[in-house]
């Protein structure tokens, strides 16, 4: 279907990022998967293209413009040529808004210039080995000094993607004791520098999907951190959190989106040239339905989020909203993927083939940002039940 969601801007942004990918992304891809990340100057890249500062404001060094449309082209070119930027989604797409919304004049003097460049490559841990999707059960704990100047923090977070690479990472802790009364009272966001003595990186995870976005365990024993670290203010850090989902979840339907779409291009080329019988696979009817019912779940996916990109632009995109929308699109996706993988046969199995990556990598994206079931109680909130 003709979409209007992106404008002449936006497409030449498109061609930018879909001439970069080919030349410096693909040749190389591969020995990034052995690697598990990209390398670190590689991010420099992306800084100097401009992608790190499109919704940072000018004074910091951006280009200042509002909305989730340029992210949306990148996912949309990554999944096409079926790679992706490493830990860059998490650098823009989760961080940046805690940044923009609650750092001090100061702190974003500090740090997002060198954000934008790619020089100071951002992370946000928040899952423990025993808090998940639970985040009021977080038991990292900083305690503020006796003389106020810095805090203490103390313990564990684990599945931190860009966690192996980061130079800042913030970092969701309980800065008051637990109260049973009230589980979602005293946890705060300490921006922690990861050259900190007793800061430490623990195990590199090894994952089925999405192998070039390093993804650690994170170890804090006695690390000081300055009160002038603290981002926003003490006790608000699970009001910080939820506000920035929609967002969060808005990326995730869209890298599922772009990713399904991927996947019927991928298997609609295969098909064509792939004989089987005597015959182009195409040629079979069970072929033609099979694509035929993808396409469709695609061009659904395609005006949920397009019409979700409008909302997010206006401010009008809702919770119930997002949950829907990721709720749909990656259920969708997957199902869609999975086609597309067995229209490929055997070689849909082999990890040379596009589409063998995509089906790997899009599994992740009903689990994290909240998965499926949590989408589901949301949006049966959302209808009063």
């Amino acid at each position: 279907m003709r979409r209007t969601v992106f404008n002449e801007d936006h497409e030449s942004f498109r061609e930018t990022i879909r001439a970069f990918i080919a030349k410096e992304v693909v040749p190389v891809y591969e020995s990034w998967e052995a690697e598990g990340h990209p390398p670190r100057d590689f991010y420099r890249k992306l800084g100097g293209l401009g992608v790190y500062g499109i919704e940072v404001p000018e004074e910091y060094g951006g280009a200042g413009e509002s909305g989730f449309k340029y992210q949306a082209v990148i996912s949309e070119e990554c999944a096409r040529a079926g790679v992706t930027f490493g830990s860059s989604g998490v650098h823009t797409g989760l961080v940046l808004p805690y940044l923009l919304e609650y750092a001090t004049e100061e702190q974003k003097r500090r740090w997002l210039p060198g954000f934008v460049s790619g020089d100071i490559m951002t992370a946000i841990a928040m899952t423990e080995p025993g808090a998940g999707s639970d985040l009021a059960g977080i038991t990292t704990t900083a305690r503020l000094s006796e003389d106020g100047t810095h805090y203490v923090l103390n313990g564990a977070k684990t599945f931190i993607t860009g966690g192996v690479l980061a130079d800042l990472v913030l970092v969701v802790c309980r800065t008051a004791p637990y109260d049973p009364a009230d589980r979602r009272a005293g946890l705060s966001i300490l921006c922690v520098d990861t050259a900190s003595e007793g800061y430490a990186v623990g195990r590199k995870l090894q994952k089925i999907g999405l192998r070039t976005s390093d993804t650690a365990e994170l170890s804090f024993t006695d690390v000081k951190v300055p009160v002038a670290d603290l981002l926003g203010e003490e006790g608000k850090g699970f009001s910080y959190l939820t506000h920035n989902l929609v967002q969060e979840r808005l990326a995730i339907a869209v890298g599922a989106y772009a990713s399904a779409a991927a996947a019927v291009g991928f298997a609609l080329r295969y098909v064509k040239e792939r004989k089987v019988f005597g015959q182009a696979v195409a040629e079979f009817q069970n072929t033609k339905f099979t694509l035929a019912d993808c396409e469709t779940q695609v061009v659904a996916q395609q005006s949920m989020v397009d019409r979700a990109l409008e909302l997010y632009q206006d401010g009008e995109l809702t919770v119930a909203d997002a949950a829907a929308l990721k709720l749909f699109c990656t259920e969708s996706a997957s199902t869609v993927i999975d086609k597309c993988l067995q229209l490929h046969g055997g070689y849909g199995y082999i990890l040379e083939y596009p589409i063998a990556r995509l089906y790997t990598d899009n599994r992740v994206f009903r689990i994290y940002g909240g998965t499926s079931e949590v989408m589901r109680s949301i949006i049966a909130k959302s209808m009063g039940l």
